[in-house]
């Protein structure tokens, strides 16, 4: 059971009850939920809020291959996963992704939780726009969508 959106911040937010709600099961004896927020300080910069950007389709399409690869790569069964990632602007301690996932035991959800983030990292295509103390802001360096070494 799989749900994935793009929740555009000027219209609604990030609902874990909704999550809450999704994953529950009693088949499942474990949930977790991971929550990223935008958190005060990067590379010794003062930050005050960032600005997430996407294409929308491109990101749930993403989203929906990593939860199947996770499907596949730890043979998960009666697994609930629930991901949700904003746009908009998200100032000081606001939820940029949440990631809620419930698995029969404990070790799948703890392990299907830390693959489905760091895919999303790698694979995603969400710009961040930080914004810094002051009138600053910068589009920061994203990971490419194609493996440069094999353009070569």
């Amino acid at each position: 059971m799989f749900h994935c959106d793009v929740i555009d911040v000027k219209k609604n937010s990030i609902d874990i009850s909704k999550a809450q709600k999704f994953i529950a099961s009693s088949k499942c004896g474990a949930s977790l939920f991971f929550m990223g927020t935008v958190r005060d300080e990067n590379n010794s910069q003062k930050v005050t809020g960032i600005t997430y950007d996407s294409h929308d389709e491109m990101v749930k399409k993403s989203f929906e291959e990593i939860y199947d690869e996770a499907k596949v790569n730890f043979k998960i069964e009666h697994c609930a996963v629930f991901v949700e990632h904003v746009k908009g602007y998200v100032p000081l301690g606001g939820i940029s992704i949440l990631i809620a996932v419930a698995c029969k035991h404990r070790k799948q959800v703890y392990d299907v939780s830390r693959f489905i983030i760091e895919e999303i990292k790698k694979r995603t295509a969400i710009w961040k726009k930080e914004h810094y103390e002051g009138t600053d802001s910068k589009w920061l360096k994203g990971n490419p969508l194609i493996d440069q070494s094999q353009l070569k």
